[in-house]
């Protein structure tokens, strides 16, 4: 979504949204008209080797990433035998998103955690229980187990994501929101 402006376009020009600076100078028609007009083209930029800013996730790439780290914990915990493994992998997760997502999806990240995390261990707890006799009751007791012995991680990574998210503008994001359901904007 592109960042919100309040003015409106200049007269002749497209909406903000929809022009980029420099778009149609670079094609061989702009160029010769631009020739005819007196004009000389501005030469494109070069892209520099330097990364443009921080690494910045959408709320969706947030949320796929909790649910990737927490299915290779569940796996990593079933081949090991280690179970505090989905737990960590979902804290981690959720410190990574909590600081790398933008500001204005922080109110979908701040309540996806526990529902990235119960899919990603139905998803991990399917796979590791195909083949078995009594697929349903392997599964559930799976399930049952992984999200007892996760749940003190399941606390403090979707507390990690709200603390952090109020810091980086959360508040906003509510204020914003209830805005709009109020019809102020």
């Amino acid at each position: 979504m592109p960042p919100r402006r309040h003015e409106d376009p200049e007269p002749g020009h497209a909406p903000y949204f929809v022009r980029s600076e420099d778009r149609g100078t670079h094609t061989a028609v702009a160029q010769k008209a631009q020739q005819r007009s007196g004009r000389a083209a501005p030469r494109p930029a070069r892209p520099s080797s330097a990364p443009a800013g921080p690494l910045r996730l959408t709320g969706r790439g947030g949320v796929l990433l909790i649910v990737l780290f927490s299915v290779a914990g569940t796996m990593i915990a079933h081949a090991a035998s280690w179970p505090a493994a989905p737990g960590i992998a979902f804290t981690a997760a959720c410190l990574l998103t909590a600081a790398t997502v933008r500001p204005p999806d922080l109110l979908s990240l701040s309540v996806s955690p526990p529902i990235a995390f119960f899919v990603s261990v139905v998803s991990a707890e399917s796979v590791l229980a195909l083949g078995n006799d009594g697929f349903t009751r392997v599964l559930m007791l799976g399930l049952a187990s992984r999200l007892a012995e996760v749940a003190p991680w399941l606390f403090l990574g979707t507390a990690l994501v709200l603390v952090i998210a109020v810091f980086r503008g959360l508040p906003g994001n509510l204020r914003e929101l209830g805005d709009e359901l109020n019809g102020r904007r």
